[in-house]
């Protein structure tokens, strides 16, 4: 790869990381932009894992003796999320990705419609003790995104924060702080994984983890500084922005593919 697009990755790595700490949907921007500038797609999501992880630690850092994460139900949240993200990197092996994105769209966007409907969840902390039924959805949200977090990250946290919110009844602070540090769990076991399988990019992957290290210290310390209700609103504008178009360019996709199909004889 040219010095100059290593560069460009560079750039926008760290600005991806900064914003996504926040927002999550950081593999929606990074492998896209790996995939335009050659990296083989197997090789692009192993690499993007790695990089993850990295920007994971730097995000929870900030977090650490806050006392903003979810310490009661930590345990058992990282047991389902190690247990899914091992059998979400094992699809990557077997499944194409391209459908994904339009599926992890269309779930953002219903996601930005709830969080619109309902103001107030994740702004101040919440007023009773979720239900036994919401508590258990939290769990089964939690299983079934780390399978998707394993296979391509791209919107599992964000949707992840969204799950916590709803479900747990926690604040924006509270619901960031978690998933940041699940996620380290999510991409470190995916990353060990394709390392096994020899489709990692390690030059390329260290080089952007340190950036997205340092960006996920930054946005970490900006998530402190920002009261409830601007994490609220950048949550919302940049998945929203994103959801938007992640579903345009799939369905130009899937559009262009069924016109081959059907000029082909």
């Amino acid at each position: 790869m040219a010095f100059i697009q290593i560069i460009i990755l560079t750039a926008v790595f760290l600005l991806a990381s900064i914003i996504s700490v926040i927002t999550g949907s950081t593999s929606l921007i990074t492998v896209p932009i790996m995939l335009q500038f050659g990296v083989e797609p197997r090789t692009a999501l192993a690499t993007n894992m790695l990089a993850l992880t990295l920007m994971s630690v730097g995000g929870t850092l900030p977090f650490i003796g806050k006392g903003v994460i979810d310490r009661r139900r930590l345990p058992l949240l990282i047991v389902l999320t190690l247990v899914a993200s091992i059998l979400g990197a094992l699809l990557v092996l077997v499944v194409p990705s391209k459908s994904m994105p339009l599926i992890i769209s269309m779930s953002m966007i219903v996601i930005a419609v709830l969080s619109v409907a309902n103001r107030n969840a994740g702004v101040a902390p919440a007023d009773k003790i979720p239900s036994q039924i919401a508590e258990i959805g939290g769990y089964i949200a939690t299983f079934i995104l780390g399978i998707y977090g394993g296979f391509f990250s791209g919107g599992y946290v964000t949707l992840l924060t969204a799950a916590y919110i709803m479900l747990f009844r926690m604040t924006f602070v509270q619901a960031i702080a978690t998933t940041k540090l699940l996620n380290i769990f999510s991409s470190l076991v995916a990353t060990l994984i394709f390392m096994m399988q020899d489709i990692m990019d390690y030059k390329l992957g260290v080089i952007l983890g340190l950036t997205m290290f340092g960006g996920g210290i930054i946005g970490g310390h900006i998530t402190l500084s920002l009261s409830s209700i601007w994490l609220q609103r950048i949550y919302l504008t940049v998945a929203s922005i994103l959801a938007f178009v992640t579903l345009r360019k799939s369905l130009q996709e899937n559009h262009s593919t069924s016109t081959t199909n059907e000029l082909t004889p």
